[in-house]
Protein backbone atom coordinates (compact mmCIF):
# COMPACT_ATOMS: atom_id res chain seq x y z
CA UNK A 1 0.00 0.00 0.00
CA UNK A 2 1.47 3.38 -0.94
CA UNK A 3 2.48 5.74 1.87
CA UNK A 4 0.89 9.18 2.44
CA UNK A 5 4.10 10.68 0.99
CA UNK A 6 3.81 8.61 -2.18
CA UNK A 7 0.11 9.39 -2.60
CA UNK A 8 0.67 13.13 -2.19
CA UNK A 9 3.71 13.13 -4.47
CA UNK A 10 1.68 11.36 -7.17
CA UNK A 11 -1.05 14.03 -6.91
CA UNK A 12 1.59 16.74 -7.23
CA UNK A 13 3.21 15.15 -10.27
CA UNK A 14 -0.16 14.80 -12.01
CA UNK A 15 -1.16 18.33 -10.89
CA UNK A 16 -4.25 16.90 -9.19
CA UNK A 17 -3.23 18.21 -5.76
CA UNK A 18 -5.60 20.85 -4.41
CA UNK A 19 -3.71 23.90 -3.12
CA UNK A 20 -5.16 25.68 -0.10
CA UNK A 21 -4.06 29.27 0.55
CA UNK A 22 -4.91 30.84 3.91
CA UNK A 23 -4.78 34.63 3.82
CA UNK A 24 -5.90 36.14 0.51
CA UNK A 25 -3.88 39.33 0.48
CA UNK A 26 -0.72 40.65 -1.15
CA UNK A 27 1.06 37.29 -0.67
CA UNK A 28 -1.81 34.85 -1.08
CA UNK A 29 -3.20 36.07 -4.40
CA UNK A 30 0.14 36.05 -6.27
CA UNK A 31 0.67 32.49 -4.96
CA UNK A 32 -2.69 31.45 -6.34
CA UNK A 33 -1.75 32.96 -9.69
CA UNK A 34 1.53 31.01 -9.77
CA UNK A 35 -0.20 27.70 -9.02
CA UNK A 36 -3.04 28.47 -11.45
CA UNK A 37 -0.52 29.01 -14.24
CA UNK A 38 1.10 25.71 -13.26
CA UNK A 39 -2.21 23.91 -13.75
CA UNK A 40 -3.36 23.48 -10.15
CA UNK A 41 -6.74 24.19 -8.60
CA UNK A 42 -6.79 26.39 -5.48
CA UNK A 43 -9.10 26.77 -2.49
CA UNK A 44 -8.64 30.13 -0.81
CA UNK A 45 -9.40 30.88 2.84
CA UNK A 46 -9.89 34.26 4.50
CA UNK A 47 -11.86 35.61 7.45
CA UNK A 48 -12.87 38.74 5.51
CA UNK A 49 -16.23 38.03 3.79
CA UNK A 50 -15.75 40.99 1.44
CA UNK A 51 -12.65 39.35 -0.01
CA UNK A 52 -14.43 36.02 -0.38
CA UNK A 53 -17.40 37.59 -2.17
CA UNK A 54 -15.15 39.62 -4.48
CA UNK A 55 -12.98 36.67 -5.52
CA UNK A 56 -15.91 34.34 -6.13
CA UNK A 57 -17.42 37.08 -8.31
CA UNK A 58 -14.17 37.27 -10.31
CA UNK A 59 -13.11 40.60 -8.84
CA UNK A 60 -9.76 41.67 -7.40
CA UNK A 61 -9.00 44.15 -4.60
CA UNK A 62 -5.25 44.37 -5.23
CA UNK A 63 -3.94 46.61 -8.00
CA UNK A 64 -1.28 44.29 -9.43
CA UNK A 65 -3.71 41.34 -9.58
CA UNK A 66 -6.30 42.53 -12.10
CA UNK A 67 -9.97 41.65 -12.33
CA UNK A 68 -9.20 39.84 -15.59
CA UNK A 69 -6.72 37.56 -13.82
CA UNK A 70 -9.15 36.65 -11.02
CA UNK A 71 -11.95 36.12 -13.55
CA UNK A 72 -9.71 33.66 -15.40
CA UNK A 73 -9.24 31.64 -12.20
CA UNK A 74 -12.95 31.54 -11.46
CA UNK A 75 -14.12 30.92 -15.03
CA UNK A 76 -11.65 28.04 -15.38
CA UNK A 77 -13.00 26.56 -12.12
CA UNK A 78 -9.49 26.81 -10.68
CA UNK A 79 -10.34 28.99 -7.65
CA UNK A 80 -12.99 28.90 -4.98
CA UNK A 81 -12.77 31.19 -1.94
CA UNK A 82 -14.33 30.46 1.45
CA UNK A 83 -14.42 31.58 5.07
CA UNK A 84 -15.32 28.07 6.26
CA UNK A 85 -12.21 26.86 8.05
CA UNK A 86 -13.73 23.40 8.48
CA UNK A 87 -12.92 22.90 4.79
CA UNK A 88 -9.19 22.93 5.62
CA UNK A 89 -9.32 19.14 5.42
CA UNK A 90 -9.91 19.38 1.65
CA UNK A 91 -6.60 20.78 0.33
CA UNK A 92 -3.64 18.50 -0.17
CA UNK A 93 -1.26 21.38 0.54
CA UNK A 94 -2.10 24.32 2.82
CA UNK A 95 0.03 27.45 2.41
CA UNK A 96 -0.34 29.88 5.32
CA UNK A 97 0.03 33.58 4.44
CA UNK A 98 -1.43 35.33 7.49
CA UNK A 99 -0.16 38.52 9.18
CA UNK A 100 2.59 38.31 11.81
CA UNK A 101 2.55 41.78 13.42
CA UNK A 102 4.31 43.06 16.52
CA UNK A 103 2.65 43.63 19.86
CA UNK A 104 2.72 47.06 21.52
CA UNK A 105 5.89 45.97 23.33
CA UNK A 106 7.45 44.97 19.96
CA UNK A 107 7.24 41.25 20.71
CA UNK A 108 6.14 38.78 18.02
CA UNK A 109 2.36 38.46 17.78
CA UNK A 110 1.65 35.00 16.37
CA UNK A 111 -2.06 34.83 17.13
CA UNK A 112 -3.03 34.53 13.46
CA UNK A 113 -0.52 31.73 12.89
CA UNK A 114 -1.70 29.93 16.04
CA UNK A 115 -5.39 30.32 15.19
CA UNK A 116 -4.84 29.03 11.66
CA UNK A 117 -2.79 26.06 12.88
CA UNK A 118 -5.46 25.19 15.45
CA UNK A 119 -8.10 25.29 12.72
CA UNK A 120 -6.00 22.95 10.57
CA UNK A 121 -5.30 20.56 13.46
CA UNK A 122 -9.02 20.23 14.22
CA UNK A 123 -9.76 18.79 10.75
CA UNK A 124 -6.37 17.53 9.52
CA UNK A 125 -6.15 14.27 7.61
CA UNK A 126 -3.32 12.01 6.58
CA UNK A 127 -1.47 13.07 3.44
CA UNK A 128 -1.59 16.85 3.88
CA UNK A 129 1.30 19.29 3.59
CA UNK A 130 1.23 22.44 5.75
CA UNK A 131 3.63 25.27 4.85
CA UNK A 132 4.04 28.53 6.74
CA UNK A 133 4.98 31.46 4.50
CA UNK A 134 4.42 34.30 6.98
CA UNK A 135 7.57 36.03 8.20
CA UNK A 136 8.55 34.96 11.70
CA UNK A 137 11.48 34.11 13.97
CA UNK A 138 13.56 30.93 13.66
CA UNK A 139 11.86 28.13 15.57
CA UNK A 140 8.24 29.12 14.97
CA UNK A 141 7.36 26.21 12.68
CA UNK A 142 8.92 23.56 14.90
CA UNK A 143 8.18 24.98 18.35
CA UNK A 144 4.81 26.69 17.84
CA UNK A 145 3.05 24.99 14.93
CA UNK A 146 4.15 21.36 15.22
CA UNK A 147 2.93 20.82 18.83
CA UNK A 148 -0.50 22.14 17.81
CA UNK A 149 -0.62 19.93 14.71
CA UNK A 150 0.38 16.88 16.76
CA UNK A 151 -2.87 17.32 18.72
CA UNK A 152 -4.59 15.95 15.61
CA UNK A 153 -3.15 12.52 16.49
CA UNK A 154 -1.30 12.41 13.17
CA UNK A 155 2.45 11.84 12.98
CA UNK A 156 4.52 14.70 11.55
CA UNK A 157 6.77 13.45 8.77
CA UNK A 158 4.66 10.38 8.12
CA UNK A 159 0.97 11.39 8.04
CA UNK A 160 1.37 15.18 7.99
CA UNK A 161 4.22 17.12 6.38
CA UNK A 162 5.29 20.52 7.69
CA UNK A 163 7.59 23.06 6.09
CA UNK A 164 8.51 26.72 6.00
CA UNK A 165 8.98 28.71 2.78
CA UNK A 166 9.25 32.49 3.20
CA UNK A 167 7.26 34.75 0.90
CA UNK A 168 9.35 37.08 -1.24
CA UNK A 169 6.74 39.38 -2.72
CA UNK A 170 7.67 42.87 -3.95
CA UNK A 171 4.35 44.56 -4.82
CA UNK A 172 4.55 46.85 -7.80
CA UNK A 173 7.80 45.39 -9.12
CA UNK A 174 6.89 44.11 -12.58
CA UNK A 175 10.31 42.47 -13.02
CA UNK A 176 9.53 39.88 -10.37
CA UNK A 177 6.32 37.93 -9.86
CA UNK A 178 5.77 34.94 -7.60
CA UNK A 179 6.56 32.39 -10.31
CA UNK A 180 9.94 33.96 -11.17
CA UNK A 181 11.32 34.47 -7.64
CA UNK A 182 13.47 31.60 -6.26
CA UNK A 183 11.67 29.85 -3.39
CA UNK A 184 13.59 28.82 -0.27
CA UNK A 185 12.13 25.64 1.26
CA UNK A 186 12.95 24.16 4.66
CA UNK A 187 11.18 21.16 6.19
CA UNK A 188 10.49 19.84 9.67
CA UNK A 189 12.19 16.70 8.41
CA UNK A 190 13.58 15.40 5.13
CA UNK A 191 10.25 14.05 3.88
CA UNK A 192 8.50 17.34 4.61
CA UNK A 193 11.20 19.29 2.81
CA UNK A 194 11.13 17.02 -0.21
CA UNK A 195 7.34 17.09 -0.64
CA UNK A 196 7.22 20.88 -0.14
CA UNK A 197 10.04 21.29 -2.64
CA UNK A 198 8.18 19.07 -5.10
CA UNK A 199 5.04 21.18 -5.01
CA UNK A 200 6.78 24.57 -5.23
CA UNK A 201 9.00 23.36 -8.06
CA UNK A 202 5.87 22.99 -10.19
CA UNK A 203 4.88 26.65 -9.69
CA UNK A 204 8.17 28.61 -9.57
CA UNK A 205 11.23 28.68 -11.79
CA UNK A 206 13.67 27.72 -9.06
CA UNK A 207 13.55 26.25 -5.57
CA UNK A 208 16.31 26.42 -2.95
CA UNK A 209 15.98 23.48 -0.52
CA UNK A 210 17.68 24.02 2.86
CA UNK A 211 18.33 21.69 5.76
CA UNK A 212 15.63 22.83 8.19
CA UNK A 213 12.68 25.11 8.85
CA UNK A 214 14.95 27.21 11.02
CA UNK A 215 17.37 27.93 8.16
CA UNK A 216 14.49 29.03 5.93
CA UNK A 217 13.03 31.20 8.70
CA UNK A 218 16.42 32.78 9.38
CA UNK A 219 16.94 33.40 5.66
CA UNK A 220 13.87 35.63 5.51
CA UNK A 221 14.92 37.53 8.64
CA UNK A 222 18.42 38.04 7.22
CA UNK A 223 17.09 39.42 3.93
CA UNK A 224 14.97 42.05 5.62
CA UNK A 225 17.39 42.91 8.43
CA UNK A 226 20.03 43.55 5.76
CA UNK A 227 17.75 46.10 4.16
CA UNK A 228 16.69 47.63 7.47
CA UNK A 229 20.27 48.21 8.63
CA UNK A 230 21.38 49.72 5.33
CA UNK A 231 18.34 51.97 5.04
CA UNK A 232 18.99 53.11 8.62
CA UNK A 233 22.55 54.06 7.63
CA UNK A 234 21.20 56.09 4.71
CA UNK A 235 18.70 57.79 7.02
CA UNK A 236 21.35 58.60 9.61
CA UNK A 237 23.66 60.02 6.93
CA UNK A 238 20.76 62.06 5.55
CA UNK A 239 20.37 63.82 8.90
CA UNK A 240 24.13 64.39 9.21
CA UNK A 241 24.64 65.59 5.63
CA UNK A 242 21.66 67.92 5.90
CA UNK A 243 23.34 69.59 8.89
CA UNK A 244 26.52 70.23 6.92
CA UNK A 245 24.80 71.25 3.70
CA UNK A 246 25.38 68.13 1.58
CA UNK A 247 22.66 66.53 -0.55
CA UNK A 248 22.48 62.83 0.45
CA UNK A 249 20.76 61.97 -2.84
CA UNK A 250 23.61 63.39 -4.89
CA UNK A 251 26.10 61.53 -2.69
CA UNK A 252 24.31 58.21 -3.26
CA UNK A 253 24.07 58.82 -7.02
CA UNK A 254 27.81 59.40 -7.09
CA UNK A 255 28.63 56.40 -4.89
CA UNK A 256 26.58 53.95 -6.92
CA UNK A 257 28.73 54.55 -9.99
CA UNK A 258 31.29 52.29 -8.28
CA UNK A 259 30.89 48.94 -10.09
CA UNK A 260 31.78 46.81 -7.06
CA UNK A 261 31.45 46.83 -3.27
CA UNK A 262 28.50 49.22 -3.07
CA UNK A 263 24.74 48.84 -3.30
CA UNK A 264 22.51 51.90 -3.16
CA UNK A 265 19.99 52.20 -0.33
CA UNK A 266 17.86 55.31 -0.04
CA UNK A 267 16.56 57.36 2.89
CA UNK A 268 12.91 58.15 3.39
CA UNK A 269 10.26 59.30 5.88
CA UNK A 270 10.36 55.94 7.68
CA UNK A 271 9.99 52.26 6.86
CA UNK A 272 6.82 50.70 5.49
CA UNK A 273 5.52 47.42 4.19
CA UNK A 274 4.75 44.17 5.95
CA UNK A 275 8.36 43.03 6.42
CA UNK A 276 11.17 45.52 6.95
CA UNK A 277 9.60 47.51 9.81
CA UNK A 278 8.76 44.28 11.66
CA UNK A 279 11.14 41.42 10.86
CA UNK A 280 14.31 42.73 12.54
CA UNK A 281 12.43 43.03 15.84
CA UNK A 282 11.53 39.33 15.57
CA UNK A 283 15.24 38.54 15.44
CA UNK A 284 16.16 40.88 18.30
CA UNK A 285 13.39 39.25 20.38
CA UNK A 286 14.94 35.83 19.82
CA UNK A 287 18.35 37.26 20.67
CA UNK A 288 17.08 38.61 24.01
CA UNK A 289 15.76 35.14 24.87
CA UNK A 290 19.31 33.85 24.42
CA UNK A 291 20.87 36.85 26.21
CA UNK A 292 22.65 37.97 23.04
CA UNK A 293 22.74 41.71 22.24
CA UNK A 294 21.81 42.73 18.70
CA UNK A 295 23.09 46.29 18.66
CA UNK A 296 23.04 46.84 14.90
CA UNK A 297 19.46 45.61 14.59
CA UNK A 298 18.11 47.62 17.51
CA UNK A 299 19.98 50.78 16.51
CA UNK A 300 18.67 50.47 12.95
CA UNK A 301 15.16 50.11 14.32
CA UNK A 302 15.57 53.21 16.48
CA UNK A 303 16.86 55.28 13.56
CA UNK A 304 14.19 54.16 11.12
CA UNK A 305 11.31 54.66 13.57
CA UNK A 306 12.60 58.15 14.36
CA UNK A 307 12.37 59.37 10.77
CA UNK A 308 8.69 60.44 10.77
CA UNK A 309 9.43 62.79 13.68
CA UNK A 310 12.44 64.17 11.80
CA UNK A 311 10.18 64.86 8.81
CA UNK A 312 7.62 66.63 11.01
CA UNK A 313 10.39 68.85 12.39
CA UNK A 314 11.38 69.66 8.80
CA UNK A 315 7.78 70.55 7.99
CA UNK A 316 7.68 72.85 11.02
CA UNK A 317 10.98 74.44 9.97
CA UNK A 318 9.75 74.95 6.41
CA UNK A 319 6.48 76.52 7.54
CA UNK A 320 8.32 78.69 10.04
CA UNK A 321 10.40 80.11 7.18
CA UNK A 322 7.12 81.55 5.87
CA UNK A 323 6.05 82.78 9.30
CA UNK A 324 3.48 79.99 9.79
CA UNK A 325 3.08 77.48 12.65
CA UNK A 326 2.11 73.86 12.13
CA UNK A 327 -1.11 74.43 14.06
CA UNK A 328 -3.99 75.25 11.69
CA UNK A 329 -1.69 75.04 8.64
CA UNK A 330 -3.23 73.18 5.69
CA UNK A 331 -0.89 70.28 5.00
CA UNK A 332 -1.47 67.79 2.19
CA UNK A 333 0.15 64.35 2.49
CA UNK A 334 1.06 63.23 -1.03
CA UNK A 335 1.09 59.44 -1.04
CA UNK A 336 -0.02 57.11 1.77
CA UNK A 337 1.02 53.77 0.25
CA UNK A 338 4.23 52.44 1.77
CA UNK A 339 6.05 52.53 -1.59
CA UNK A 340 5.57 54.07 -5.01
CA UNK A 341 3.00 52.87 -7.53
CA UNK A 342 1.22 50.36 -5.27
CA UNK A 343 -2.05 50.31 -3.34
CA UNK A 344 -0.45 48.66 -0.31
CA UNK A 345 -0.70 50.79 2.88
CA UNK A 346 0.73 48.29 5.37
CA UNK A 347 2.92 49.98 8.02
CA UNK A 348 3.24 53.05 5.81
CA UNK A 349 5.16 55.89 7.48
CA UNK A 350 2.52 58.23 6.09
CA UNK A 351 0.15 57.11 8.85
CA UNK A 352 2.67 58.04 11.53
CA UNK A 353 3.15 61.41 9.80
CA UNK A 354 -0.63 61.93 9.91
CA UNK A 355 -0.71 61.06 13.61
CA UNK A 356 2.19 63.39 14.50
CA UNK A 357 0.92 66.32 12.44
CA UNK A 358 -2.63 65.89 13.79
CA UNK A 359 -1.24 66.01 17.35
CA UNK A 360 0.29 69.38 16.47
CA UNK A 361 -3.02 70.76 15.23
CA UNK A 362 -2.43 70.66 11.47
CA UNK A 363 -5.39 70.71 9.10
CA UNK A 364 -4.72 67.55 7.10
CA UNK A 365 -5.74 66.17 3.74
CA UNK A 366 -4.11 63.59 1.49
CA UNK A 367 -3.76 62.69 -2.16
CA UNK A 368 -3.06 59.15 -3.35
CA UNK A 369 -4.56 57.86 -6.62
CA UNK A 370 -3.89 54.28 -5.52
CA UNK A 371 -5.71 54.56 -2.16
CA UNK A 372 -9.00 56.44 -2.58
CA UNK A 373 -9.98 56.11 1.10
CA UNK A 374 -7.81 55.77 4.20
CA UNK A 375 -8.12 52.21 5.47
CA UNK A 376 -8.40 51.35 9.14
CA UNK A 377 -5.00 50.38 10.47
CA UNK A 378 -4.11 48.06 13.36
CA UNK A 379 -1.10 50.14 14.43
CA UNK A 380 -2.23 53.71 13.76
CA UNK A 381 -5.06 56.00 14.78
CA UNK A 382 -5.99 57.88 11.61
CA UNK A 383 -9.16 59.82 10.76
CA UNK A 384 -11.63 58.90 8.05
CA UNK A 385 -10.51 60.69 4.89
CA UNK A 386 -10.88 60.39 1.15
CA UNK A 387 -8.14 61.17 -1.33
CA UNK A 388 -8.17 64.67 -2.81
CA UNK A 389 -7.51 65.22 -6.48
CA UNK A 390 -4.23 66.99 -7.24
CA UNK A 391 -5.68 70.03 -8.95
CA UNK A 392 -4.20 73.51 -9.17
CA UNK A 393 -6.87 74.71 -6.73
CA UNK A 394 -6.08 71.94 -4.23
CA UNK A 395 -2.36 72.64 -4.28
CA UNK A 396 -2.77 76.41 -4.10
CA UNK A 397 -4.96 75.95 -1.02
CA UNK A 398 -2.22 74.11 0.90
CA UNK A 399 0.27 75.81 3.14
CA UNK A 400 2.57 72.80 2.63
CA UNK A 401 2.57 69.77 0.32
CA UNK A 402 4.43 66.88 1.95
CA UNK A 403 5.69 64.23 -0.50
CA UNK A 404 5.64 61.01 1.50
CA UNK A 405 5.37 58.50 -1.39
CA UNK A 406 6.79 59.29 -4.83
CA UNK A 407 4.08 57.84 -7.07
CA UNK A 408 4.76 58.10 -10.81
CA UNK A 409 1.18 59.29 -11.24
CA UNK A 410 2.08 62.62 -9.61
CA UNK A 411 3.06 65.41 -12.01
CA UNK A 412 5.93 66.96 -10.07
CA UNK A 413 6.41 69.95 -12.35
CA UNK A 414 2.70 70.72 -11.95
CA UNK A 415 3.05 70.19 -8.19
CA UNK A 416 5.92 72.67 -7.91
CA UNK A 417 4.24 75.17 -10.20
CA UNK A 418 1.04 75.38 -8.14
CA UNK A 419 2.29 74.82 -4.57
CA UNK A 420 3.30 77.44 -2.02
CA UNK A 421 5.71 75.13 -0.20
CA UNK A 422 6.89 71.52 -0.66
CA UNK A 423 8.65 69.18 1.73
CA UNK A 424 10.10 66.32 -0.32
CA UNK A 425 11.11 63.15 1.57
CA UNK A 426 11.77 61.07 -1.58
CA UNK A 427 13.82 63.36 -3.84
CA UNK A 428 10.86 63.17 -6.23
CA UNK A 429 11.35 66.75 -7.42
CA UNK A 430 15.03 66.33 -8.33
CA UNK A 431 14.46 66.94 -12.05
CA UNK A 432 12.16 69.96 -11.61
CA UNK A 433 14.13 73.09 -12.42
CA UNK A 434 11.62 75.93 -12.00
CA UNK A 435 10.49 76.92 -8.51
CA UNK A 436 13.12 75.02 -6.54
CA UNK A 437 13.10 77.72 -3.86
CA UNK A 438 9.75 76.29 -2.73
CA UNK A 439 11.24 72.85 -2.06
CA UNK A 440 12.62 71.61 1.25
CA UNK A 441 14.20 68.16 1.34
CA UNK A 442 13.52 66.00 4.38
Amino acid sequence: MPSPFEILNKKIESRNALIGVVGLGYVGLPLIDAFYKAGFKCLGFDVDPKKIDALNAGQSYIAHISNDIVKQWVDANKLEATSDMKRLNEPDAILICVPTPLSESRDPDLKYVVQTTQAIASVARSGQLIVLESTTYPGTTRDVMVPILEQSGLTIGNDLFVAYSPEREDPGNEKFVAATIPKVVGGYDESSRDIANAIYSKAVTKTVPVNSCEVAEACKILENTYRSVNIAMANELKVLFDKIGIDIWEVIDAAKTKPFGFQAFYPGPGLGGHCIPIDPFYLSWVARKHEIPTKFIELAGEINTSMPLYVVHKVAEALNSLGKPVRDSRIGILGVAYKKNVDDPRESPSFKLIELLAERGANLTYCDPHIPRLPRMRSFDVPEMESSEMTAEYLAGLDCALIATDHSAFDYEFLVQHSQLIVDTRNATQHVREGRSKIWKA
